[in-house]
């Protein structure tokens, strides 16, 4: 499960190919609304540098727009801990694959700041948290 030498952790990258149009499945990921709908309450806006929040678990996540490209790709830094958020759209006929990709993890043994936890143990967490997200709550909302 390593990258590289250093015991970096991989980055998690959840795909699934949903029956929805591209531009729904663009504005359920692109809007705060959307992102609220099937994620966490925030206060996102389509623009890059803008600074904002997730309301997690572990209290609000300051977070920042990196990369916007519509309607294919939208990223954003995630908390404290050097953490992306990466959602990639594309076109399948009349269906769209969406991948989340949640990166820069540190090594396996680096303590989470909030959890407080090595980050081996939150990124099985969190990997297996994106797949409910992705294809449970992401699906229910853009195929409903």
């Amino acid at each position: 499960m390593q990258s590289n030498q250093s015991n970096q952790l991989q980055d998690i990258k959840q795909t699934a190919l949903f029956n929805a149009p591209i531009q729904k499945v663009w504005e359920t990921v692109s809007t705060s609304e959307g992102i609220s709908s099937w994620f966490m309450p925030n206060d996102f806006q389509l623009e890059v540098g803008h600074e904002f929040h997730i309301q997690s678990p572990f209290g609000p996540s300051p977070c920042k727009v990196l990369e916007i490209d519509p309607p294919h790709k939208l990223s954003f830094s995630w908390d404290t801990d050097g953490w992306f958020v990466e959602f990639r759209l594309k076109e399948v006929g009349n269906q769209t694959e969406f991948t989340v990709i949640h990166g820069g993890w540190k090594h396996d043994d680096a303590v989470v700041s909030k959890p407080n936890e090595k980050s081996s143990v939150i990124r099985e967490r969190m990997a297996n948290g994106w797949v409910g997200i992705v294809e449970q709550r992401l699906r229910k909302v853009v195929e409903g």
